[in-house]
């Protein structure tokens, strides 16, 4: 009999822990399997931790154990799920996150191969029935038969489906000259492209490349001003790298950009290559995850979730754009695929580079300290100048176009400017859907989302309000819920407005666009850019995720309509992240041999984050913006850790919250500061009511030990759940 202990699905910290079930099954278990198991009236999918074998009955180890022991019901895997390198890496992200590990495991696997009981309804492996040739006939066949055994013969081996009457080929079976083999069946298909050979360096490139691989740093930033080449430098850096025996990991911020990648390393290294994000199907996932862990493909890119493919031998960790916000979950376990990178590659003894315009501050401030290394491109490959920026400030009315109010005079001078001259012009609206919330004019009732308080988003295309929170959805009223008023008004801009105002100012114009609503469905964002690409779209209209990484040409003009927008979330990044998005959006014109120009609409004109991401200046916003880090104790200069409340009794949330925040003052820890209990911007959730404490350390030494017992020891406990968001960029 064998001892089988066992993490059971629930990603609760206090049910972080092994359970130890029985098992005398003639099926193979081991370490890293999957199990069913029965639990609290449940049966529920667990991973085994450790086997052991016993001589000692169940009652014997009742009687000694003084609790009941349970056999496992079933034992689902062949195999095990995770390489000895993948679960020493789940070992560390627990350790970093303070996650329980069941939820690290859950990350990683794809949803067929999950440790949870909804797997066994996912997706496995499709087979496909063929036909081959064994041998030709000995006596005469019918006509229809020689004709099927003819095709297979001629073919070596066919697709069943392909051959025709089901009879016939019976027939040939029975005879022996046709055989039925089954193959997997390919759910999903790489493109092919044409083959390129490397294009040659800059003499700037070539440094960086240089630099990059003769740096005794695990880990480097590749600054590089928008269109200077990064993406060759990696090509070329991959190029290295595999001529040696080693994989390739690429990761880049955005689904959007995933193809646009593919396409680079395809054409250079052919179809060695596995793609792994959120918009694969299950079935895909699966399939991919299986061919990365056969070691079919030697090149793997994805989205954040990648970082756990089950690649082997890694030589390179490439992040694109590695200041953007998504490379971090905003969910259990929190991870931030930056760091998990290198946790990986620490056991492969392999490089990462962090390629940006415009470095997160964390990033940029260890390259300066000289924990990362540092290569900078700092000229365009084309040895153009960044575009010309021009601020507009909205707050003169009659610089505004007196039909809509936000499309500046100025800004749609310049469209029709460029759409006459058939090029092509970007514009950036950083909020999807018609207006932004809607509000009654006779009671002051702002409509707002029954699930968590959010203000509901108008969709006029579908005559819906939605929340871009949580999901919620519901119908236009025609009248306030609250008043039962007509005067219901709505107010501000998003990307669906933004393209109907542009219609009636441009009606011949081809306007695309791109947000979340759009490309939703399967392969939308794909046909999107390539169709603006190949000049079938005069107008792309989109939010941030046009902004990074594209190149376009004949995009020529660059249009910000609400360039502040993220000035006014309460968030110490705030500015950051808007100097990121300015900068980075307006590196998206002018980048072939046609002079491109960027336009900032803005009501803050005079802001720094604005002005020097206008100029390009992440220098001197750096400096600048580090001043107030430094003064405020916040990242780079301090950790910040969020600990979330939540639980259906308000007032227990919050008296949790208090009691929690007198314990951390309690022990008198150095350098450690709390702020809160806060109240969050999305204050209910569904049933839930939410409270945060930020905590702002030094040093994790003493902090993070207290923290993960915390969890431990009142998670689940009165109702009050709890989770904790390490280095946390938002709360």
């Amino acid at each position: 009999m064998l001892l089988v202990d066992v993490l059971i699905q629930h990603g609760k910290s206090n049910l972080d822990r092994p359970f130890t079930y029985l098992y005398e099954g003639k099926k193979k278990v081991d370490v890293g399997f999957r199990v069913l198991v029965p639990f609290n009236g449940q049966t529920l999918m667990g991973f085994v931790l450790h086997v052991q074998e016993t001589s000692e009955s169940r009652e014997e180890l009742e009687e000694e154990n003084g609790f009941p022991y349970s056999f496992l019901i079933s034992v689902v895997d062949e195999e095990a799920l995770l390489t000895e390198e993948l679960n020493t890496l789940a070992k560390e992200v627990k350790a970093y996150y303070l996650s329980p590990m069941i939820s690290v495991l859950q990350t990683m696997l794809p949803p067929s191969l999950k440790p949870s009981y909804s797997a066994l309804n996912k997706p496995k492996i499709a087979y496909e029935d063929y036909l081959v040739y064994i041998k030709d006939p000995e006596e005469k066949l019918t006509a229809k038969q020689r004709e099927i055994f003819q095709l297979v013969k001629f073919n070596g081996e066919i697709r069943k489906k392909e051959a025709g009457s089901l009879s016939v080929i019976k027939a040939l079976l029975e005879k022996g000259l046709i055989a039925k083999i089954q193959k997997e069946r390919v759910r999903f298909v790489i493109p092919e492209y044409e083959k390129e050979q490397a294009h040659a360096l800059s003499l700037e490139q070539q440094k960086a490349f240089d630099e990059i691989l003769s740096s005794p740093k695990e880990v480097i930033l590749l600054q590089g001003v928008t269109g200077s080449g990064k993406t060759e430098v990696y090509l070329h850096l991959s190029e290295r790298y595999l001529s040696k025996g080693k994989n390739i990991l690429m990761l880049v911020p955005e689904i959007s950009l995933t193809p646009v990648m593919v396409e680079y390393f395809s054409r250079r290294f052919g179809k060695e290559i596995a793609i792994l994000h959120s918009s694969l199907t299950p079935a895909e996932k699966y399939d991919e995850y299986r061919r990365i862990a056969r070691g079919d493909a030697r090149i793997v890119v994805g989205a954040r979730s990648a970082v756990f493919a089950p690649l082997s031998n890694i030589g390179l960790i490439i992040l694109d754009e590695e200041h953007v916000e998504t490379y971090k979950q905003d969910t259990p376990p929190y991870y931030h695929a930056r760091e998990v990178a290198i946790m990986r590659a620490k056991h492969f003894g392999a490089k990462v580079v962090l390629g940006s315009a415009t470095p997160s501050f964390e990033t940029k401030a260890r390259a300066r300290k000289g924990v990362y290394g540092l290569a900078e491109l700092t000229k365009r490959v084309n040895q153009k100048p960044l575009p010309p920026v021009k601020i507009i400030d909205l707050r003169n009315s009659k610089d505004r176009m007196a039909s809509d109010q936000v499309f500046s005079k100025e800004l749609i001078g310049a469209i029709k400017n460029r759409l006459e001259k058939k090029e092509q012009v970007m514009l950036l609206v950083n909020r999807r859907g018609y207006c932004s919330f809607v509000t009654c004019c006779a009671c002051g009732e702002a409509l707002t989302c029954k699930t968590c308080g959010s203000n509901l988003t108008y969709h006029k295309e579908e005559g819906l309000l939605k929340c871009h929170h949580c999901g919620y959805v519901e119908d236009y009223p025609e009248v306030c819920p609250k008043c039962g008023s007509d005067k219901l008004k709505r107010v501000g801009f998003g990307t669906e407005r933004a393209v109907k105002v542009l219609q009636e100012y441009f009606p011949d114009a081809r306007i695309a666009r791109m947000d979340t609503d759009v490309t939703r469905v399967r392969k939308a964002m794909e046909k999107t850019l390539s169709a603006f690409k190949a000049k079938e779209y005069d107008i792309l209209v989109g939010t941030q995720m046009i902004a990074k990484g594209h190149d376009f040409p004949d995009v020529t003009l660059v249009g910000l309509l609400m360039a502040d927008t993220g000035l006014l979330f309460p968030n110490y990044r705030a500015s950051e992240s808007t100097f990121q998005l300015i900068a980075q959006a307006v590196g998206r014109g002018g980048r072939a041999s046609k002079q491109g120009e960027a336009m900032i609409q803005t009501y803050n004109p005079w802001h720094y984050a604005i002005t020097l991401a206008a100029k390009q200046d992440y220098e001197s916003f750096y400096r600048r913006e580090m001043q107030e880090r430094h003064l405020s104790h916040f990242p780079p200069y301090y950790y910040l850790s969020c600990l979330h409340l939540s639980g259906k009794d308000e007032e227990r949330v919050a008296q949790a919250a208090y009691e929690i925040k007198m314990q951390i003052l309690d022990q008198r820890f150095e350098n450690v500061d709390s702020i809160g209990p806060m109240t969050p911007y999305y204050a209910i959730v569904g049933e839930m009511h939410k409270r945060t404490l930020l905590i702002k350390y030094r040093s994790s030494d003493r902090i993070k030990p207290f923290l993960d017992a915390l969890l431990h020891d009142l998670d689940g406990k009165g109702g009050i759940g709890l989770s904790l968001d390490v280095d946390a960029l938002d709360y």
